[in-house]
């Protein structure tokens, strides 16, 4: 009888192990099923979030990539363009130096230094030439002041007594490269007007560089 009783005692005990360790199994799976589905989300959103910077950091460097080519293409665009307009001024300044070659230039000489010594309004003034121009403008010196008198006295009523001087030193003459006119001085060179050919160029040309750029490059306008 007591023997039953035990054995009965071991049964239920083992049934109860039994019964313990399934559930400790089946909540063991379980947990490790969740687990487990976390950590695989958790992965799968580092893999998508790892993807979009990724995409992102891609997008990004064809954008950089794209901008410095269009950079690239437009500073070359310019160079070109400055390349032509400085080959343009220059063809103008080769037609400004065929003027110096021809007849009516000693009168031109001439309306520089006068519109000059306007400019200057000095009592004493210096003229300054190219070496070729030397003896032209030792010609019209005389009638350009005498002109330029006439002027002042016409409009203020006044008669000036200017002393205007063509530079002695043949070291100071005017470069090649100002195609001809004249550059004036006074008060030791304080005083600056630069009537040369390569000067008064330089101004139609800034004057007109927006037009010139509408006839040259109506794309950019």
């Amino acid at each position: 009888m007591a023997t039953d009783q035990i054995r009965q005692m071991v049964n239920f005990i083992l049934q109860e192990a039994h019964e313990k360790a399934n559930e400790i199994r089946v909540k063991t799976e379980h947990d490790f099923n969740l687990e487990k589905q976390t950590l695989v989300h958790e992965a799968k959103l580092n893999i998508q979030d790892e993807f979009t910077k990724k995409e992102k950091d891609r997008q990004v460097q064809e954008r950089i990539t794209r901008s410095t080519e269009v950079g690239t293409c437009r500073v070359k665009k310019m160079k070109i363009r400055d390349e032509l307009l400085q080959t343009l001024l220059k063809e103008a300044g080769a037609k400004c130096a065929v003027v110096t070659r021809g007849q009516n230039y000693p009168q031109l000489l001439q309306k520089l230094i006068v519109q000059g010594l306007i400019k200057i309004e000095e009592a004493e003034v210096t003229v300054f030439c190219r070496g070729e121009d030397v003896a032209t403008v030792e010609k019209i010196l005389e009638a350009a002041v005498t002109e330029y008198v006439d002027i002042m006295k016409r409009e203020s009523g006044v008669t000036l007594k200017p002393k205007v001087v063509l530079n002695d030193n043949r070291s100071f003459d005017l470069k090649e490269s100002t195609y001809g006119g004249v550059m004036m001085t006074a008060i030791g060179g304080k005083i600056v007007c630069d009537n040369t050919m390569a000067a008064r160029l330089s101004l139609v040309y800034e004057e007109l560089l927006p037009s010139i750029r509408a006839i040259l490059f109506p794309d950019s306008q």
